[in-house]
């Protein structure tokens, strides 16, 4: 067994650890819980936004129970990694039995939670669907830690399973079907940020790679990049079908205004691959993100626009600003 990595200076104590472990930084993954709300028009309905934002809630407890149990499992692993030799676990400042006392109140938090509020009916009902999301999330995420992150191309569709489930469990908190389309650009999106991941830890771990990853092994730089090309044209084309076929937009509203938001799409998924092919940025998303002000600039200004399209409509329509001409 590998000794912890010492590191004084940066030593955390118990509880700094346990919630450095749960790795509260990742929790934005869970902000698409809340897709179905904000692209269903029902943000400013009390009641839906309150069962929405308990669902993020639950999601973010139940992830970072995967989190800790990850962490156990991967002690070994991590202590051979440049950057995850510093996690809580493999740095000797977390114990084990913490963590998975920890991650057990957690699991039971996220469940008994998504239970309550199924019949919680004083805001109305969410669907059985909830549970049964984040039972399946719950479920597919301790395979993967187990075993499926070690088979190759069946690890990335795994974590695109992940955000399918998230998406899912946000739709039957308030009840609301979700548009297939938007279940593509989703599974494409998260298979383009994982195929990215594994690009860049090929080129950081280099030889070491398979000794901290088995499917780093099978996979190429080579291979790679197509697989990051074909996720990323995948979740643009998926995207732009969204934006044409929903059936969510405030009345009066040009069937086509949705498309605006489309080139902040093709933008932000052209620059991800600019940072990770040529700057060998393709490590944790949410690090790219904030590390880079243009990427950062246009997942906003994507926010922005469709925030506008969705529900400053009724506000901007007369003054004729978000017309958009029919399509030939």
């Amino acid at each position: 067994m590998s000794p912890p990595i010492p590191d004084p200076e940066r030593r955390r104590g118990p509880a700094r650890a346990l919630l450095a472990a749960m790795r509260p930084r990742q929790w934005t993954k869970n902000v698409v819980v809340l897709a179905a709300l904000v692209l269903s028009l029902q943000l400013d309905e009390p009641a839906r936004l309150v069962r929405a934002a308990a669902a993020f809630v639950i999601f973010c407890a139940v992830s970072s129970a995967v989190y800790l149990v990850n962490d156990l499992v991967d002690i070994e692993s991590d202590r051979l990694h440049p950057e995850k030799r510093r996690r809580p676990l493999a740095a000797g400042e977390l114990q084990p039995a913490s963590a998975l006392m920890a991650a057990g109140v957690l699991v039971v938090a996220a469940i008994g939670g998504a239970i309550a509020l199924v019949g919680w009916s004083t805001v109305g009902r969410s669907s059985p669907m909830l549970v049964a999301a984040v039972v399946a999330y719950l479920g597919l995420q301790l395979a993967y830690t187990l075993r499926l992150k070690h088979m190759v191309i069946v690890e990335a569709l795994s974590i695109a399973g992940g955000f399918v489930l998230r998406v899912l469990a946000g739709g039957a908190a308030i009840d609301t079907a979700i548009s297939p389309w938007l279940y593509l650009s989703m599974i494409n999106v998260a298979l383009f940020q994982a195929f990215a991941k594994r690009y860049d830890e090929l080129r950081v771990l280099a030889d070491a790679a398979g000794g901290h990853r088995r499917s780093l092994e099978e996979y190429t730089p080579a291979l790679l990049e197509q697989f990051i090309t074909l996720s990323a044209t995948a979740t643009i084309v998926t995207y732009a079908m969204y934006a044409i076929t929903t059936p969510w937009l405030p009345a009066g509203i040009s069937a086509n205004a949705m498309l605006l938001t489309v080139p902040f799409v093709i933008y932000a998924i052209l620059r991800y691959l600019f940072l990770v092919q040529v700057r060998g940025m393709g490590g944790a998303p949410e690090v790219v993100l904030l590390r880079d002000p243009l990427l950062l600039m246009s997942v906003l200004g994507w926010g922005v626009m469709l925030l506008l399209i969705l529900y400053a409509w009724p506000v901007l329509a007369p003054s004729g600003v978000l017309d958009v001409p029919p399509l030939p």
